[in-house]
């Protein structure tokens, strides 16, 4: 049983779980199985470049920062599952107890975190109930988000990034994924409101 999935790896996916991973050593998050779907074949970064992105340096192509911050995750964060080659179908069952079902396996989860686009048609069952235009992106695109209230779809089911609503800015995307993780250390602690931050030593 995983405590979190986190279905894709663009920005507001990675974010999450870089956030979720750097709580490791916390006593209400060292126990935690967290997973990441981490496919990324669709994603809007693909053909990106970055010239007004905060603490990126200009010029920086989305392919690339794929990769790089799938390594990032690697490097410091290996007690994350990246799952590879699987694409989500279908989520189904009640928070504490979802099935996750990819075109490979079939996953016990807790919490689900959706960080994939907002492109239409939404290919993951069990969620269509909560499809509606996006409210921020041109009705000509042809965009969708998920019904929420602050990242929360239903209980036990998170949205982050463009899915929640946002606009595409990746500085936006980022700063969504990283309130969802924030969302959850913060449940797994007891309600009491949890950050995490790395500071030099005095």
């Amino acid at each position: 049983m995983l405590d979190v999935l986190i279905i894709g790896a663009g920005v507001s996916g990675v974010s999450c779980a870089l956030i979720l991973g750097s709580a490791q050593n916390k006593p209400f998050a060292m126990d935690k199985k967290i997973a990441i779907v981490a496919h990324q074949k669709v994603s809007s970064l693909q053909n990106a470049i970055f010239n007004n992105a905060y603490g990126i340096s200009a010029g920086k192509l989305g392919s690339e920062l794929l990769d790089e911050s799938l390594e990032h995750l690697t490097n410091s964060y290996p007690h994350i599952q990246q799952i590879h080659g699987e694409k989500v179908l279908a989520i189904s069952g009640d928070a504490g107890n979802f099935t996750v079902t990819t075109n490979k396996s079939s996953l016990q989860v807790k919490t689900v975190v959706i960080a994939i686009g907002a492109g239409n048609p939404f290919t993951i069952e069990g969620l269509e109930h909560f499809i509606e235009p996006h409210q921020k992106i041109p009705a000509i695109k042809n965009r969708i988000q998920l019904k929420n209230t602050d990242h929360l779809v239903s209980d036990g089911i998170f949205v982050a990034g463009v899915l929640a609503g946002h606009r595409s800015q990746l500085s936006i995307a980022a700063g969504s994924g990283a309130a969802v993780a924030t969302d959850i250390l913060t449940l797994w602690n007891d309600g009491n409101h949890t950050m995490v931050h790395d500071a030099l030593g005095k």
